[in-house]
């Protein structure tokens, strides 16, 4: 009893484990954390319904990540991790993957620039978002599909042709009530005669929208200009970046992808796409033609596959939901 009792007080006392985690090595790579610590919770709602298939495949998702050393950062000095190694299950509602995608389309749209600024030096751009009232999480299918039609009514309109190129996002947020609040984000390159004779104001913006989706109400609408920088006659990147960002991020947020909303959701827009482009704009993002070695390197897209090994590899713990040195 007594060897029984000492044994029991050792146990607890002997020091908990000790992890190097990535944080350690790379501070600027905790989305990493923090988006696997979300995927984890989409799995533990999938496991056990209809879509535990989806659960298996996020399961297995980002689970080792190998990295290589970067040079040092050349303004603060501080060394740097490249992701060379990763599986991705891309499952439409992995927040992981919907990160990586966003971060992919964001590259590929600010590659395209200097080459479209230099065939439309003059052409300015509009952010521009659309909205219908919420609508039941049953109607939610039937609802994006009345918006896509209208806007293929809206383009059709003549104001719409001081409009040089589009790309069009779908997002849908959840509602106090558990509703759904599907609306359009919406980064358009106008021709510099928007700011003069072609102008549009926020009223018939609204008006437009509203005629277009048939709506027996006032829609909430709202367009900015995406500022230039003045007298460089060229595009500010910040604002811009801004625009791109808030356009091609994630289709619903991770903190509303939790209990049975999630399962419906996921029925709601089961091969419905949430990405469109038109005009000079059109073949910019190459949506659906994303590999997953274009994931690997969405963060960093002047980089090349060069198949050179990892230096050091981390495993995602999926009790103390950190990545931690293997």
């Amino acid at each position: 009893m007594r060897n029984s009792a000492f044994a029991s007080t050792e146990a607890v006392s002997q020091p908990a484990e000790r992890f190097d985690y990535l944080t350690d090595y790379s501070p600027r790579d905790r989305p990493w954390d923090v988006h696997r610590a979300q995927a984890q919770t989409v799995e533990g709602v999938y496991s056990g319904t209809v879509f535990d298939s989806l659960a298996g495949r996020i399961k297995g998702c980002t689970g080792y990540l190998g990295f290589a050393w970067a040079d040092p950062d050349p303004d603060t000095g501080e060394c740097r991790l490249k992701l060379r190694s990763a599986h991705f299950c891309r499952v439409r509602h992995c927040p992981v993957c919907q990160w990586r995608r966003s971060l992919l389309w964001q590259a590929r749209f600010l590659k395209a620039l200097p080459s479209i600024e230099q065939n439309y030096p003059s052409a300015r751009w509009l952010f521009l978002t659309l909205t219908v009232r919420n609508c039941k999480l049953t109607d939610l299918r039937r609802t994006i599909q009345d918006m896509n039609k209208a806007w293929n009514r809206f383009v059709q309109r003549k104001e719409f042709d001081v409009v040089q190129g589009w790309i069009r996002t779908t997002e849908v947020t959840r509602g106090r009530d558990d509703s759904s609040h599907p609306h359009f984000h919406v980064l358009m390159m106008v021709k510099p005669s928007y700011f003069g004779k072609s102008y549009i104001t926020q009223s018939r913006w609204t008006e437009l929208w509203q005629e277009c989706a048939r709506l027996d109400y006032k829609p909430i609408v709202n367009v900015k200009a995406v500022k230039p920088k003045l007298g460089l006659g060229s595009i500010d990147q910040t604002p811009l970046r801004r625009a791109v960002s808030e356009t091609l991020k994630y289709s619903v947020k991770p903190q509303d992808m939790r209990d049975d909303w999630l399962i419906q959701l996921t029925q709601q827009v089961h091969h419905l796409r949430f990405i469109a482009s038109g005009g000079v704009l059109k073949n910019v993002l190459r949506e659906g033609e994303e590999t997953e070695s274009d994931l690997l390197l969405a963060d960093d897209p002047s980089a090349t596959d060069d198949a050179s090994e990892p230096d050091v590899y981390f495993r995602w713990n999926r009790t103390i939901r950190r990545y931690v040195k293997r």
